[in-house]
């Protein structure tokens, strides 16, 4: 790694919050994963089948043609099953994390906490990071609860989904505070042809994860639930 990425991936390691005693470094850095189905109650019964928790619906992402359905993994962490809405219309683009073309469910990537974002997307490109364009991100819960947020738009896929997007709930509740528990995050890693490559760039973000080496791309996390525990691809 070049020196000045190292210092800068020192310095944001530094500034995160770090694991507790006997946490996986990356858990303390997960905001949500995010596991994309080509048909929402196919993943919910997936889901509780392999976690034995079955996750309570979340809410329509307007304009995208999605939905999602929510299973919380642990105190502000939480699990996303997204798919296609078919109560939108056909949204004008393709759906988010590559749902339309989809064989099956997947782990197709996940958000990291942070804050000042902008600030962050700035020190991420000065490393060659060029995470996507801060937005702004809102839907309403089944409740009426209106949820907003900040991050970084996860159209820009980098190291094929294994270096997250970033998001800043602000005043907005947690989602993960209404989703079912019972499950909890235990261990993050990620597997890639490149793998030194993808580790430099997580680095670059302020994120120490493991990556091996694998014929696929392939982020998988390690769950613990009623069922036991669970390696989720």
């Amino acid at each position: 790694m070049r020196p000045s990425l190292l210092a800068a991936a020192a310095a944001l390691l530094v500034l995160n919050a770090g694991p507790a005693p006997g946490q996986d470094r990356a858990v303390a850095r997960v905001d949500h994963l995010v596991y994309a189905v080509p048909d929402l109650e196919l993943g919910i019964a997936r889901i509780e089948a392999l976690l034995g928790v079955r996750a309570i619906q979340g809410g329509r992402h307007p304009g995208g043609g999605t939905r999602n359905a929510l299973v919380a993994l642990g105190p502000g962490i939480y699990l996303e099953i997204i798919g296609p809405d078919p109560e939108q219309p056909e949204p004008a683009g393709a759906r988010v994390f590559g749902i339309d073309g989809l064989a099956g469910p997947r782990l197709v990537t996940w958000a990291a906490s942070g804050s000042e974002l902008a600030v962050l997307r700035r020190q991420a490109l000065e490393q060659g990071v060029a995470l996507g364009p801060v937005a702004d991100g809102a839907r309403m819960r089944p409740d009426g609860v209106l949820l907003s947020w900040q991050y970084t738009a996860p159209e820009t896929v980098i190291a094929d989904g294994l270096v997250p997007f970033f998001i800043d709930w602000g005043d907005s509740p947690h989602p993960s505070a209404s989703a079912p528990g019972g499950a909890r995050l235990v261990a993050l890693r990620a597997e890639h042809p490149q793998a030194a490559s993808v580790r430099e760039q997580l680095l670059a973000v302020g994120i120490d994860m493991s990556v091996d080496a694998g014929p696929e791309p392939a982020l998988v996390a390690v769950i613990e639930g009623p069922r036991g525990s669970v390696e989720l691809r």
